[in-house]
């Protein structure tokens, strides 16, 4: 099978020749990576690791200092940089709708445009990567507002002022549906899979109860999953943490794949997935960023990724990968064992 036949039969529940891998990493995880293997470029370390899926953006606008080392990006998300050893990597600060005290000061933000993206690479970079799955995009429409907000004034939004809250994943859901559909048409179609996302778990359960998510988070993630079907593709939706209770509510709205089904309990261990989930959602990552690869030997690190791949691909529906990107700690010998390599 070429690599995207291979992602496109286990997105079907069809048995490929062998489980799909899929690579994320942190800047400084690649830096160290490359390093390690002596390899020219992240490509060649791709194909290196026999990686199935490519991921694509449009290009976007530059980050702006707003002093005392902080950085701001398109969206008004607010973060520092913190040395790793490996070069830098972001750590989110409040963003620059913290102090705002009125919807009128939501609606007066300088909000972006999808004009301000660049599309014009794309069509090279689906022709370049013609062998594979692609996945495009990084839409997030309740996440990605927190951020901007303030994650502690938007959870206090919820419940004081919910206008806020629609209004803030409105404007987020309005761009990302032209972003992806500008996406579409600049590939001609070509993308296999755009990536949604918004975290609703913590390690231990819910961020928020299933009527919030239902009233505030829902309506927007469907619409962007009727967007990305529309245009013939399929959904990628990531969320970390402890989310068994939203998978029948995901399921319900469309989503085709969950990421990073991350192993914080019982409830997201591969068997009980499979078993209550297997056949009606497709399954991406699970192997854990938190203690194994950190942590663990090539070894056990090896026997996991065979089986998440017997358990949960036993019938196709699953994509291998770390439960999150790969971080600077992880040795580069257990990404390199989690991969066969």
């Amino acid at each position: 099978m070429t690599p995207r036949e291979r992602v496109r039969a286990a997105l079907a529940y069809q048995m490929p020749d062998r489980t799909p891998r899929d690579f994320w990493a942190e800047e400084p995880a690649w830096a160290r990576l490359l390093a390690h293997t002596g390899l020219p470029d992240r490509e060649a370390l791709l194909r290196h690791l026999e990686i199935d899926l490519r991921h694509c953006n449009a290009r976007t606008p530059p980050e702006r200092a707003v002093g005392a080392g902080v950085y701001e990006n398109f969206w008004g998300e607010r973060y520092v940089y913190q040395e790793t050893g490996w070069g830098p990597m972001r750590e989110d600060v409040k963003g620059a709708l913290v102090e705002a005290s009125s919807l009128g000061e939501l609606e007066a933000f300088a909000w972006p445009s999808p004009d301000a993206f660049d599309y014009t690479g794309l069509a090279e970079e689906a022709r370049r990567h013609d062998a594979y799955a692609l996945v495009y995009g990084f839409a997030d429409v309740w996440q990605r507002p927190a951020l901007v907000r303030g994650w502690e004034e938007f959870l206090v939004d919820l419940i004081e002022r919910p206008d806020w809250c629609h209004f803030l994943s409105r404007k987020f859901t309005e761009f990302y549906l032209e972003d992806y559909t500008r996406a579409a048409e600049a590939t001609r179609g070509r993308i296999d899979l755009y990536l949604l996302i918004s975290d609703l778990g913590t390690q231990r359960g819910p961020l928020i109860s299933l009527g919030t998510f239902r009233e505030l988070v829902a309506p927007y993630l469907k619409a962007m999953i009727d967007r990305i079907h529309a245009l013939g593709a399929r959904v990628l939706f990531h969320s970390c943490g402890l989310v068994r209770a939203f998978i029948p509510e995901l399921i319900a709205l469309g989503v085709d794949v969950l990421d990073p089904i991350q192993p914080v309990g019982a409830a997201m261990a591969p068997e009980r997935l499979a078993a209550d989930f297997g056949g009606r959602l497709c399954f991406h990552g699970g192997i854990d960023m938190q203690q194994l690869l950190p942590r663990g030997t090539p070894a056990e690190v090896s026997a996991t990724a065979r089986h998440y791949g017997a358990t949960l691909g036993r019938q196709g529906g699953y994509i291998l990968g770390p439960a999150h990107l790969f971080q600077p700690e992880v040795p580069p010998e257990n990404v390199l064992a989690l991969y066969g390599r």
